[in-house]
C-alpha cells in the first residue's frame, strides 16, 4: 500500500473517531469518561494522515530512486513497476460505512449469550431515598436483591429501565449491558420479570418496569451467576437512553 492510500485510511479513521467523539455515538463503543481520549486519538490520526501526505510530496526524488515493488511481485521488468491493484482501494469502504452507518448498541442477542456481570458482593449498600416508586439502576436493584436479600428494598415499589430479552423458554429479562472499558468487554446484568407483563414481548424493546422485590432467583446458564427477579406491576415502552450502557458496577 502506497503512502497516499495510507494517508487516506488514516484520515478516514480519524474522521470516524472524531464524528463518534463529538456526538453520542461514542457511547456505543466506550465509557463516557473516555471521550477526551477518543477526541485526542482522532486528532492524532488526522495529523498523521496530513504528515504522511506532506512527506510524500516533499520527499526529493533522484534519478537513482526506484519505487519499492508491490509486495508479492518480483521487482519490475523492463523498467515497468508493478503498482498496487486498484481493487485495494476497496479497503476504505468499511471505513466509509462506519462513518455513514454506525452499528447499533449491543442488545438481547449478545446479552443472552453472555453470563451475568453480577459476580462479587460489595461491602455494603447506601440507604435509599424515601421516594415511592423509587427509581433504581438495574444493577443496583440486582445487587440488593441478591446480596442484601432484598432487606433494603422491602415491599417498596421500584422502577427499572432496560431492554427486553427472552431465553429459549420464553422467560422475560430486563437487561443492561455494563462496561469495564469498551463495548468489546461488555457484560449483561439481568433481572428476570414476573407478574404483569405486556401481552406481546419483543426482544430489544426498552421498557420502564415498576414492581416489587421477590425472592425468586435462577442460575444464569452461561456462568452460573445469580439472576434475581422483579414482580412487575406495570411495564411500558420507553425510548432508549442516551447512554445505553450501565457503568454503575464499574464506576
Amino acid at each position: 500500500m502506497n503512502r497516499q492510500a495510507q494517508a487516506v485510511i488514516l484520515f478516514l479513521v480519524g474522521v470516524a473517531v472524531l464524528r463518534a467523539g463529538f456526538t453520542d455515538l461514542y457511547l456505543r463503543y466506550v465509557k463516557a469518561g473516555l471521550q477526551p481520549l477518543l477526541l485526542l486519538a482522532g486528532v492524532v490520526l488526522i495529523t498523521a494522515a496530513a504528515a504522511t501526505l506532506w512527506y510524500g510530496r516533499r520527499r526529493p526524488r533522484t534519478d537513482g530512486d526506484e519505487p519499492e515493488p508491490y509486495e508479492g511481485h518480483e521487482g519490475h521488468e523492463g523498467g515497468h513497476v508493478h503498482r498496487e491493484p486498484r481493487v485495494s482501494w476497496l479497503l476504505v469502504l468499511p471505513l466509509v460505512a462506519l462513518i455513514l452507518v454506525p452499528p447499533p448498541a449491543l442488545g438481547s442477542y449478545s446479552a443472552m449469550r453472555a453470563g451475568t456481570a453480577l459476580q462479587e458482593a460489595p461491602w455494603g449498600y447506601p440507604k435509599l431515598p424515601t421516594d415511592d416508586p423509587l427509581r433504581l439502576e438495574l444493577a443496583d436493584y440486582a445487587g440488593r436483591a441478591v446480596y442484601d436479600h432484598g432487606r433494603s428494598l422491602g415491599d417498596r415499589h421500584v422502577k427499572l429501565t432496560g431492554f427486553l430479552a427472552l431465553d429459549e423458554n420464553g422467560t422475560a429479562y430486563l437487561v443492561r449491558m455494563t462496561l469495564n472499558c469498551c463495548a468489546a468487554d461488555a457484560q449483561p446484568v439481568k433481572v428476570g420479570l414476573s407478574g404483569e407483563l405486556p401481552p406481546v414481548l419483543r426482544p430489544d424493546t426498552w421498557l420502564e418496569v415498576t414492581g416489587t422485590y421477590t425472592g425468586k432467583q435462577v442460575k444464569d446458564p452461561v456462568n452460573d451467576g445469580v439472576i434475581p427477579f422483579l414482580k412487575a406491576t406495570e411495564a411500558r415502552p420507553v425510548k432508549a437512553p442516551r447512554d445505553p450502557y450501565d457503568e454503575s458496577l464499574n464506576g
